[in-house]
């Protein structure tokens, strides 16, 4: 049985800065893409960044500069720091990872955390 577990979300003001955890447990044999995803109200969930096993990262365009992914291999950990956070940030975000526990990959999801920019 294979679990994500974000943490790190919460309530920021405008400008401010958090860092997302999303830590994979259970039996894995080896994780390949991690990617953190948002989700605002009454919106769509959207991809926001993804790293590969070798390290190759992809971002949403409107956050390129801001947002930075990284993953700890050895924690089967993948993060996101977050910087000069805005209103619009605002968005429950979860992570998805590729995961491979036996023959073949599946995709798992976390539960998601609750980021809040507001004043």
């Amino acid at each position: 049985q294979v679990q994500l577990v974000e943490s790190g979300g919460g309530l920021v003001q405008p400008g401010g800065s958090l860092r997302l955890s999303c830590a994979a447990s259970g039996t894995i044999f080896s994780i390949s893409a991690m990617r953190w995803y948002r989700q605002a109200p009454g919106k769509q969930r959207d991809l926001v960044a993804s790293i590969s096993s070798s390290g190759e990262i992809n971002y949403a365009d409107s956050l390129k500069g801001r947002f930075t992914i990284s993953r700890d291999n050895a924690k089967n950990t993948v993060y996101l720091q977050m910087n000069s956070l805005e209103p619009e940030d605002t968005a429950v975000y979860y992570c998805n990872a590729d995961i491979r526990s036996d023959t073949y990959y599946y995709r798992y999801w976390g539960q998601g955390t609750q980021v809040t920019v507001s004043s």
